[in-house]
């Protein structure tokens, strides 16, 4: 298995790199920006391998693959992202080890949320997932209703709402200008979208993660503000 993943370090630091390129062209500080190493259907070898070269934040999409892929680690420094769609039956299943839920994106899931945690005294920190793409394929709360929810959540004590997060459109052509700019405005109604809720100062709340951007589109989504990236075949490589 020795060097099997080796070009996961090269990938590593081409992100980086190009990270670095994005935030200064757009004049932003590249220490503001999280990658999320999206490892979805690589092994635990993988994940492994990027950890050695210091990416310590993952994101999953699947509860019962994250929990195969958690026993692995539980002796290393590791941040688990849930990036997916999470079903209120599979809520106990990551609570007690979750770093960030990115996907909120109603007010029933947040209850389930907020009665497991308070059985294990934790406090788990959410993303309120809002479809700006108004695609019906794709889950998250109506952007009409993205200030009310995260108003709702706001009231209970065990849950901690830290920021919003998006998928932008799916584009056919990564390089057309007129699909990159749907995905530009899908990011900016999101951008626009957190610091009104921001604005409002909400107590309990805390707007300080912008999630959007994955590997076809995170240039345009540093460009319109976001911190939180989900980069996953420009690390692993194709799935």
């Amino acid at each position: 298995m020795a060097g099997l993943y080796d070009y996961i370090e090269e990938n590593l630091l081409k992100i980086r790199s190009k990270v670095n390129r994005v935030c200064s062209q757009a004049g932003r500080d590249p220490k503001e920006i999280y990658i999320i190493a999206v490892s979805k259907t690589f092994p635990a070898d993988a994940i492994g391998s990027a950890l050695d070269y210091n990416q310590l934040d993952f994101g999953e999409n699947r509860v019962q693959e994250l929990l195969e892929k958690e026993t692995e680690f539980r002796d290393r420094i590791i941040h688990w992202h849930l990036i997916g769609h999470l079903q209120t039956n599979k809520v106990k299943f990551i609570v007690p080890f979750v770093f960030l839920v990115h996907s909120v994106d109603s007010l029933k899931l947040a209850q389930k949320i907020q009665s497991e945690a308070a059985k294990i005294n934790r406090v788990i920190k959410c993303l309120v997932q809002v479809n700006t793409s108004g695609e019906d394929q794709k889950t998250g709360c109506d952007p009409k209703y993205a200030l009310k929810l995260v108003k709702e959540i706001s009231a209970f004590e065990n849950i901690k709402v830290k920021g919003l997060m998006t998928v932008g459109r799916m584009m056919e052509n990564e390089k057309d200008s007129a699909e990159r700019d749907i995905v530009r405005g899908n990011f900016r109604q999101l951008k626009e979208l957190f610091e009104e809720i921001k604005s409002h100062n909400i107590p309990g709340v805390d707007m300080k993660y912008l999630s959007m951007g994955m590997t076809s589109d995170y240039d345009i989504a540093i460009e319109e503000g976001s911190n939180m990236l989900r980069i996953g075949s420009a690390i692993f490589g194709k799935r």
